[in-house]
């Protein structure tokens, strides 16, 4: 049994007196700590084989996403996300074998002001899905503070129902600073899930407002959680969410708080009627629901399964994917040239000089701009580019 004393250990400060203390407890005997961590011995010397690869290959990517298998599905996301240049031709492969499998699932964005029960109206609605036989997959993306940049990705943590159902994946990922709250490799992430069997996909974005509206490119629904006496009535028009919207969900419709909100609902409703559609040939309106009594969920999805067809039958459906994919294109050949232009080495070497003159005022932001712009070689870029793409080609 572990012993405790009151010795105070080496670290101890020098000024020290009586109100420092140190609880020391002797630890587990047998337990040897090797390089990284407490090891098995039986792993170590060879007699027992890990229960995973530590290192898949493209194929085994495939056939375990393919299969369902959510450890590999996990796995596959980590190494889509991955900023390491060798992971993405690897990452790219694992695409490019499963991308037969994609687009047969139906992509629903849920977005709103923080506290407005996101989270807690995805679990109650995953949960209703996944009980009517659906497989729901969960992309919650978390804010990245622009002072640490850093995520706490806790998500997972209030969803605790939905997380342990084998019919729910659940991966929070960073927001990264992309504008609109949706993680740089989140339409990545939703093909694998797709690829995994997943025909629902709930995509929760940053709750920040203005920038919200990126996630309208990457999916076919999109709901807005709206709350009660909360000002969002002339905020949601001024942010131009609302106009993107193709429901408006007023929630936490209960007890006390129900009466307050069927007249919210009533004010979103007269709002709308100046409000240009944000689908084609489909008329947004405002619902109440309560994610704790969990009313009004059965029939938010008939509204999204009324959309679907809808939007199928007219071809809205389609023109919007089309209109996706090539948003999607364009996006990412913004961010590919904006990292070859600030991972160019000439252009490091002479940062930190151009800004300081800028902030001296030798020069001016143009002028900054210009002078970077013309030591810029594309040259050199277009071989980094081919090693990015094609790592195997490099030297």
């Amino acid at each position: 049994m572990a012993e405790y004393t009151t010795s105070k250990p080496e670290w101890a400060p020098e000024q020290d007196d009586n109100n420092f203390a140190c609880g020391v407890m002797s630890g587990i005997e047998g337990i040897t700590d090797t390089t990284v961590g407490n090891l098995n011995p039986a792993l170590k010397d060879g007699t027992m084989k890990p229960k995973r690869k530590m290192i898949l290959s493209v194929d085994d990517y495939i056939k375990g996403v393919s299969a369902g298998d959510r450890v590999t599905l996990a796995r596959a996301i980590t190494l889509i996300e991955s900023n390491n240049p060798h992971h993405f031709g690897k990452a790219q492969q694992v695409l490019q074998g499963l991308l037969s499998r994609t687009g047969k699932a139906l992509r629903v964005g849920i977005t709103g002001v923080p506290g407005a029960g996101k989270s807690t109206m995805i679990e109650a609605f995953g949960n209703m899905l996944c009980d009517m036989g659906h497989r729901v997959a969960v992309l919650a993306v978390d804010p990245t503070s622009s002072v640490t940049k850093g995520s706490i990705l806790g998500d997972k943590t209030r969803m605790g129902t939905l997380s342990r159902r084998d019919e729910a994946f659940i991966r929070p990922s960073p927001a990264g600073g992309t504008l609109g709250g949706v993680a740089r490799k989140s339409r990545e992430t939703m093909l694998l899930c797709e690829a995994a069997g997943y025909d629902v996909i709930l995509v929760e974005t940053v709750g920040v407002g203005q920038s919200e509206t990126t996630v309208r490119s990457m999916v076919d629904f999109f709901m807005l959680i709206v709350l009660t006496g909360a000002g969002d009535e002339l905020q949601g028009i001024k942010k131009g969410i609302m106009e993107l919207a193709d429901a408006i969900v007023v929630n936490k419709a209960d007890g006390d708080n129900y009466l307050k909100a069927k007249v919210a609902r009533g004010e979103y409703e007269r709002m709308i009627e100046f409000i240009r559609p944000a689908t084609e040939g489909w008329r947004t309106h405002a619902y109440l629901a309560s994610a704790v009594k969990k009313t009004g969920l059965k029939e938010l999805w008939d509204i999204i399964r009324a959309f679907n067809k809808v939007t199928h039958d007219s071809g809205v459906f389609q023109r919007r994917r089309d209109s996706q994919l090539l948003d999607w294109v364009h996006s990412m050949i913004d961010e590919h040239l904006h990292n070859l232009f600030f991972d160019d080495p000439v252009v490091l070497g002479r940062m930190p000089e151009i800004r300081e003159a800028v902030l001296k005022g030798s020069i001016s932001p143009t002028q900054a701009v210009a002078e970077l712009i013309h030591i810029f070689d594309v040259q050199r870029a277009t071989q980094r580019h081919v090693d990015v793409f094609h790592p195997e080609n490099g030297k």
